[in-house]
């Protein structure tokens, strides 16, 4: 067909053809060889291309243990509704609407429904590379976590002018699982549990506050710290209190708003005791107590105030007159290597049991055994 102008109206099958040339154009470079073969066998495996890239995908890809791709192919060939052949292939109908680029690797089992297609709608990626991050951490959290996680982090990389590190994730997910699990050993470590309505850093900041606690107990153990190296004392009206247990730690961390629990390890492999100095009862400062360099006797590491703020100076020189009450000299603080203390075996197996019984696995990442490596890769 000509208009009078003389330019060529292309047909509503040719404009098609180019609409699925171009969406072939789009997948993956090391899977569009694939894409292209099965495109090729059958104009609606092509159409394919167009209305449902993710199930072109699927069914090119190499097969996943359980899914009938022939079925699947032979069905979209002879007219099958999408639905169906999506459900044939067991690719959620959600992902209908994703582009080419979304399809880097083997599409994972996801999470599927009425509920979270509409969930999960206004927060689909646009065309481009990101929309293989998106795909990837939206499965991750479905994984990791649950549903719920997953449609958050969908939202939280598409919402405008969002800046999400997704290395956290992982343990963004364990955070937020363990949230909606009370009665458990990790629910308990949780200062504010994880909500569908928090922000990404928000979520970011609490997850590592817990990670923090996990961290802590499975440092110390239950036991109370027995040899804290030092006496409790009055100096100048300043006392002299010991943190021997997690719970000590922790109560200190929160109510000076410092790292403090973040220093299990140190005190678990003897490089530091930490105390709390008080007057009349109130905290006034958080007191470390260790090695520094070269130096073979234990002396002020830290000393800080609130919110890690300078203690005055009668708290500096109260700490220096308590500390130096002590014989020094003699003091066997027995430090070892890093790394050569333990983490406690059945702390570690009572902290994620709950977690391996409800996903029935045992995560390489998440192992039986306990592991400083594991806990450094959350």
């Amino acid at each position: 067909m000509v208009l009078a102008t003389g330019r060529a109206v292309r047909s509503p099958a040719r404009l098609r053809l180019d609409q699925i040339e171009g969406r072939l154009r789009r997948y993956d470079k090391p899977f569009q060889a694939r894409v292209r073969a099965l495109a090729g066998r059958h104009v609606r495996l092509a159409q394919l291309a167009v209305s449902f890239p993710a199930l072109l995908f699927a069914m090119a890809a190499p097969p996943r243990p359980g899914v009938d791709t022939a079925r699947a192919i032979a069905r979209t060939i002879s007219g099958a509704a999408l639905a169906a052949l999506a459900a044939i292939a067991r690719i959620p109908l959600w992902l209908r609407k994703l582009p080419p680029e979304a399809f880097v690797r083997p599409i994972p089992d996801l999470p599927d429904g009425k509920t979270l297609r509409r969930r999960i709608a206004n927060h689909l990626p646009a065309a481009g590379a990101a929309a293989s991050a998106w795909l990837q951490a939206v499965a991750n959290a479905a994984e990791w976590a649950h549903e719920n996680v997953a449609v958050w982090i969908a939202r939280e990389l598409t919402r405008s002018g969002a800046s999400v590190p997704l290395d956290g994730l992982r343990l963004i997910a364990l955070f937020a699982w363990f949230s909606e699990q009370p009665g458990t050993r990790g629910h308990g470590l949780i200062d504010r549990p994880w909500s569908l309505s928090m922000r990404f850093r928000a979520a970011e900041q609490h997850a590592r506050q817990w990670y923090q606690c996990v961290v802590l107990e499975l440092d110390l153990g239950p036991a109370p710290i027995v040899d804290m190296w030092l006496d409790a004392d009055s100096v100048d009206g300043y006392d002299f209190v010991p943190l021997r247990t997690v719970s000590d730690i922790a109560e200190e961390a929160a109510a000076m708003r410092n790292c403090l629990r973040g220093y299990g390890s140190k005190v678990a492999h003897n490089r530091a005791r930490i105390w709390s100095v008080r007057r009349q009862g109130q905290r006034v400062a958080t007191l470390e107590v260790g090695l520094i360099g070269g130096d073979p006797l234990p002396t002020i590491a830290q000393l800080f105030a609130a919110d890690n703020e300078a203690a005055s100076p009668e708290v500096s020189w109260a700490a220096r007159r308590w500390l130096h009450g002590h014989d020094l000299l003699h003091l066997q603080m027995n430090r070892l290597d890093w790394h050569a203390a333990p983490l406690h075996q059945a702390h570690w197996i009572a902290m994620w049991r709950p977690y391996w019984l409800a996903k029935r696995r045992i995560p390489d990442w998440l192992p039986l055994q306990p592991s400083h490596a594991a806990l450094h890769t959350l």
